[in-house]
């Protein structure tokens, strides 16, 4: 609306690759907590190993990542970024999100 008014608009796409796994299992229990009052280390026994025929690697605990194809994956996804928007504010930016896609953008009226 801004570019059809003749103003100047500014627009920031921001696209996180792989964005479940980025998700920091120490952040996310502090954001819970902080945030939304929730006490929660559900992630904290995250682990995962690789298993081909009968040979199965060794067990690794996950620092990062919520688990997907769920319906928790998405929450705790959103819950993890939601300060994002607040952040966005502070600096006088719109912000349009969706899941992992996240818009930034600004305008301005053009001076002639």
């Amino acid at each position: 609306m801004a570019v059809d008014h003749g103003d100047f608009a500014a627009l920031t796409l921001l696209d996180l690759s792989a964005a479940f796994d980025t998700v920091d299992h120490d952040i996310l229990i502090e954001r819970l907590q902080t945030s939304f009052g929730i006490d929660s280390n559900h992630t904290s026994s995250a682990a995962q190993y690789v298993c081909r025929s009968a040979v199965r690697s060794l067990v690794v605990q996950l620092l990062c990542g919520v688990l997907q194809g769920t319906v928790l994956g998405p929450i705790l996804f959103i819950l993890y970024t939601a300060d994002l928007v607040a952040l966005v504010h502070k600096f006088s930016l719109s912000p349009h999100l969706y899941v992992d896609d996240t818009q930034l953008y600004i305008w301005c009226l053009f001076a002639s």
